[in-house]
């Protein structure tokens, strides 16, 4: 009898010496009937035959014990067909025999399509975990197992359990009728009884080369100075690093779990890139209304949540400056000088400038300062009276915290036509805080200081404002003084107040050198001896003065007036302000511009760190308003601009000197 060529392993609880029976052209299971104990076929069956039968019920691996397997005349089934029994022959005649397809091997239980998966991902994970892992762990991915078995076969019996047993050579019989899922699940149930000796384990993977060594700190350079503090300004602290940061993005997974923001079967890191930069709105607050006038109203349009994502350290930045242009039509070509100074880091929240005697045009002053300021910022509102410009502008993602804007004027020279002495004041509310913005231009002359103080009374009390705003404290406001009605207020302009002394001496302390101390110099000056006499400008501050005079300049020129008049350089332009809070107002810096030659007049201005407050939702809101043709117009100036410039420097290197020897 041939032996197959084929060694078959099985597992340890089967070691067993089998041997394979060769294939049979036919079978007779309809013939004869086999014994379940022992293996054998009764007399009347042939031996050949009930070896062949109980390696049916044997089932697909169709081993049988050796001593079973007998040597079996080949005449005998040549007889048997000759010769019938006489029962065999009753009952062909009686039934037709119908073949019967093997039976299927007995599984204990079928595991469904997820266990299986899941069984794959166990097995896979614990493959994963690294050098310190016990040595089963192993790995099912393709090229990384040296010598697991294929499917379909059985694995060797151990040699440390059984050493007196030895695999016997047999041939591989593969069942045509199992699927690919039941050989998957054959693979992971021996896998699983496989002893450890006979797992294969993963070698150990060597880097190449050595990691590039760390840095001290891992973020870049512009991070690191995203917070730099202003060399100008010692009282100006900015919040620390870690609160400046987006709700949305670096929230922490357990505080997006507390706030209710991620449900508790998902992950947050699919959150959070599902999400934009922008912090979830949960559901129940978009079926709730926020206008509820709370101050901790979750959701609340001006509450303290919104304050807080916007403005961690609760305060912002004020850009304000006044300009007396002297009517002229003439503007300055680039205004980057005056609006955006090199010597702040940054740019400010919002940007208010006052102009006194304003240019003819003052639709074409509007366009230049949204051309100079860019897209980043929008127009909130504009006034004028007479030759008085004001203009505010905001960033424009803050423009949804602003109520209605209101504005008033006075007029302090009633006979004169064109109005170019007066005030003129605008208010809103920015969260909660509210704020009063007011411009004038008070009477001329170098001893007119008590015209100069009537201006200022009529001003505080006629000013009519606020209208329709509510009044944040109306507890500490007074119907006779209108700055005393809002919690912050900044006062600039033209207020005409002179250096009592004689040009001679001036000159003098102006030409010690660029280091001049111009602390000698506001000795004489009128403004403050009037405010510290209380006459004046109640409860208002100013910074501290450390720039030349801004008046009177030749037009064109850095010498003060050469004319036949030879008026004394003086401080008539100024920007002051009060809070109802002390210390609410931070100053960051207070200059002047000296690059704007067009007027006989520098523009001065002043940087401010503001404290903002949460308010309630109750205020008139100005639904994110603003000059819209105004802005597309300074954005096309901006990009023609900057095409024109292109344009030059192109044309500027394409051309060629041609010299003639």
């Amino acid at each position: 009898m041939p032996w197959a060529s084929h060694k078959e392993r099985l597992t340890c609880t089967q070691c067993t010496e089998m041997r394979m029976n060769p294939p049979e052209p036919f079978s007779l299971h309809a013939m004869a009937h086999t014994s379940s104990t022992e293996g054998r076929a009764p007399p009347s069956v042939p031996p050949k035959v009930a070896g062949r039968t109980a390696r049916k019920e044997a089932g697909d691996s169709g081993y049988l014990p050796t001593e079973d397997q007998q040597e079996i005349d080949p005449s005998f089934f040549s007889d048997a067909l000759r010769f019938p029994p006489e029962g065999f022959l009753a009952r062909s005649q009686r039934k037709s025999f119908t073949p019967k397809p093997p039976r299927k091997p007995r599984l204990e239980r079928t595991l469904s399509l997820d266990e299986l998966i899941w069984q794959r991902r166990r097995i896979f994970r614990t493959s994963q975990e690294g050098p310190a892992d016990p040595p089963e762990t192993t790995n099912f991915s393709p090229g990384s197992l040296q010598g697991s078995p294929p499917v379909g076969h059985s694995l060797a019996p151990c040699s440390g359990c059984h050493p007196d047993q030895q695999p016997l050579p047999g041939s591989h019989r593969a069942s045509e009728a199992a699927s690919t899922r039941l050989e998957e699940l054959s693979l992971l149930d021996s896998w699983e009884k496989m002893p450890s000796c006979h797992k294969p384990q993963l070698s150990k993977i060597i880097p190449t080369q050595s990691p590039p060594p760390l840095e001290l700190e891992g973020s870049f350079p512009l991070l690191r100075t995203a917070n730099r503090i202003d060399p100008d300004s010692a009282d100006y602290r900015p919040c620390s690093q870690n609160f400046f940061a987006r709700a949305g993005s670096s929230w922490s997974d357990t505080r997006l779990h507390s706030r209710g923001m991620v449900c508790d079967n998902c992950s947050t890191a699919s959150m959070k890139s599902t999400f934009s930069l922008l912090a979830p709105i949960r559901v129940r607050d978009v079926r709730n209304s926020y206008l509820e006038g709370s101050l901790l109203a979750s959701g609340a349009l001006l509450g303290a949540e919104e304050l807080t994502r916007y403005f961690p350290d609760r305060s912002i930045g004020i850009f304000v400056a006044t300009w007396n242009m002297q009517g002229q039509k003439e503007l300055p070509e680039v205004l980057d000088d005056f609006l955006l100074p090199p010597d702040p880091d940054y740019a400010q929240d919002m940007y208010v400038i006052g102009i006194q005697e304003g240019c003819p045009d003052r639709r074409e002053w509007e366009i230049r300062l949204q051309e100079t300021l860019g897209p980043h910022y929008v127009m909130l509102y504009a006034a004028a009276h007479g030759v008085l410009y004001m203009s505010v502008f905001l960033r424009r993602d803050l423009i949804w915290f602003c109520s209605e804007v209101e504005y008033a004027t006075v007029t302090t020279r009633i006979v004169s036509q064109i109005k170019t002495k007066g005030a003129l004041g605008i208010c809103f509310t920015f969260f909660g805080t509210s704020f009063l913005f007011i411009t004038s231009h008070f009477t001329s002359g170098d001893g007119k200081v008590y015209e100069r103080v009537l201006d200022y009374n009529k001003t505080i009390q006629a000013l009519a404002l606020p209208r329709n705003l509510p009044d944040t404290n109306p507890y500490r406001s007074s119907p006779s003084d209108v700055t005393t009605r809002f919690d912050h207020v900044f006062w600039f302009g033209d207020f005409n107040f002179r250096l009592s002394e004689e040009r001679e001496v001036v000159e003098q302390i102006l030409n010690q050198g660029l280091e001049t101390d111009v602390s000698k110099l506001l000795q004489y000056d009128q403004l403050t001896k009037e405010m510290d006499n209380g006459s004046i400008f109640k409860g208002f501050q100013e910074p501290p003065i450390r720039f030349r005079p801004s008046y009177k300049f030749d037009v064109g020129r850095d010498t003060y007036d050469t004319t036949t008049k030879q008026r004394t350089p003086s401080y008539t332009d100024r920007v002051i302000f009060r809070s109802r809070q002390k210390d609410d107002i931070q100053t960051v810096k207070y200059s002047s511009c000296l690059g704007v030659k067009t007027s006989d007049h520098r523009p001065v201005y002043g940087l401010f760190r503001v404290k903002v407050k949460p308010g309630r939702d109750n205020i008139p809101l100005a639904a994110g308003q603003f000059d819209r043709e105004l802005y597309l117009t300074g954005i096309r100036r901006r990009i023609t601009r900057e095409l024109e410039k292109k344009r030059a420097l192109k044309d500027q290197k394409s051309s060629t000197v041609c010299s003639v020897s």
